[in-house]
């Protein structure tokens, strides 16, 4: 195993030495397998291993990013030199900054997220034998005619290090299974999906039963036509309706902000949402995916209310952008290797609702139920919202037929203050948002 908390410090360490009086490293190192069955074949078998490094220095209100895969001492240092050249000739921004030495988490109880699965990693025998039992649970269905399989595993550690004392790491496992399945011919094909994943092989669900949900949506999907154009109620399906609540984050964003390019710039303190709802995060769930000790700035993550009873609390912030709006950070930092934090939530729930997705559909009446969405224009700035969708025509409180091709429009400030949930959303996804009711949208179809 490559030793990252030496790689962090060995960068730091370069850093310094090449005039930097402030920096922050990040090593990320693991292996992934992958298989993917199309069409009774094995179209794709890969592994990859690898380590990556990243380092970011300050100087004077400057700053530069760079990585590499190449993770030897003569590769560090020249890493660190050039850094240090490009923050030289980069621009002030009074903003940027490593945390305080009083700010920094000290001490984080990482068993309690079981973030790693102890088990050993599956051969890629194993992997193509989940992959088939899903593809053949599909294609029992006699409609389907065609299916891709996919099976994945990987393993990856993360740790950071920063020149103000900051040192910390863990690591984080992923199965998951997946398939697609296809029915119908030419231009009257159609297609739909199943997909789990889990941190721990244990928690995963029955492979033959994802392989026939698959199945079964597809079909339930055949002969789609185009829907009746006007003004109804839409349901947004929970496998679609994160979405929404992801444009609200997005608003929310701290960087958003600071840009002014948000329709919830002036919305701070005000409602967002119907009052019965909240959005909170929840960044210390066990054995979920989004779950982390502390932030891409060593800052220590804590649960948050963003929207309470319907009212927007606070912006989604990392140290820099808290600057500029004169807020302490909320510990959301992100972090990639090649470039530098920037604010994003993690584990994110809405306060579900008493009914059942059934029950919407019957209150309702006549409208859309979407379940997948494609391409979008929505405007950063206005709300203005305009997506492709396609899912079923409900008529009088009942499914009666799927439907494609169309696009439903609205605008986001207005179609938030006005969902109603359902009771569906499920509860290992590390966003959990249940499906969406919304009245009175434009339905452009046939």
């Amino acid at each position: 195993m490559t030793d990252l908390a030496g790689l962090t410090e060995a960068l730091i360490a370069a850093a310094r030495r090449a005039g930097a009086p402030e920096a922050d490293a990040i090593a990320v190192g693991g292996t992934s397998v992958s298989i993917d069955i199309r069409a009774g074949r094995l179209e794709t078998a890969e592994r990859a291993e690898g380590t990556e490094i990243g380092l970011r220095v300050l100087i004077g209100g400057r700053q530069a990013c760079v990585s590499a895969s190449d993770t030897s001492s003569s590769t560090i240092q020249r890493l660190a030199e050039r850094a240090v050249a490009m923050a030289r000739e980069a621009p002030i921004d009074p903003h940027v900054g490593l945390a305080d030495a009083g700010q920094i988490a000290r001490d984080w109880n990482l068993a309690a997220l079981e973030l790693e699965d102890p088990a050993d990693e599956p051969g890629a025998a194993a992997l193509e034998a989940a992959a088939r039992v899903v593809e053949a649970a599909a294609l029992e269905n006699p409609d389907i005619r065609q299916v891709e399989a996919s099976a994945s595993y990987s393993r990856r550690a993360m740790h950071l290090a920063a020149s103000n004392g900051f040192a910390g790491g863990y690591g984080r496992t992923s199965h998951s299974l997946s398939a697609v399945a296809f029915t119908g011919e030419g231009t009257a094909m159609e297609r739909d999906w199943a997909a789990e994943g889990r941190i721990f092989a244990a928690d995963m669900p029955d492979a033959a039963a994802i392989g026939r949900l698959a199945g079964e949506r597809a079909v339930q999907r055949a002969g789609a036509t185009k829907p009746k154009t006007g003004v109804f109620p839409v349901l947004f399906d929970e496998r679609v309706a994160s979405s929404l609540i992801g444009h609200l984050l997005s608003a929310a964003n701290g960087a958003a902000v600071a840009r002014g390019a948000t329709w919830l710039r002036d919305a701070l303190g005000k409602q967002v949402l119907p009052a019965a709802l909240s959005v909170v995060e929840d960044p210390h769930r066990p054995r979920i995916s989004g779950s982390r000790p502390f932030d891409g700035e060593g800052l220590p993550t804590r649960r948050r209310v963003i929207v309470e009873n319907g009212m927007l609390t606070g912006w989604t912030l990392d140290l820099a952008t808290g600057r500029k709006l004169g807020m302490p950070s909320t510990a959301n930092a992100s972090r990639g290797v090649s470039s530098p934090p920037s604010p994003a939530t993690s584990n994110i729930d809405l306060t579900p609702g008493a009914l059942t997705r059934d029950d919407l559909i019957a209150q309702m009446g006549t409208g859309l139920l979407v379940t997948s969405m494609i391409g979008s224009t929505i405007s950063a700035t206005t709300g203005d919202y305009s997506r492709g969708a396609a899912g079923f025509w409900v008529e009088n409180g009942q499914i009666s037929h799927p439907v494609n091709e169309c696009t439903i429009a609205g605008n986001l400030r207005d179609m938030l203050m006005r969902i109603i949930p359902a009771n569906d959303a499920r509860a290992h996804l590390s966003t959990r948002v249940p499906s969406l009711l919304i009245d009175g949208m434009t339905l452009a179809g046939a």
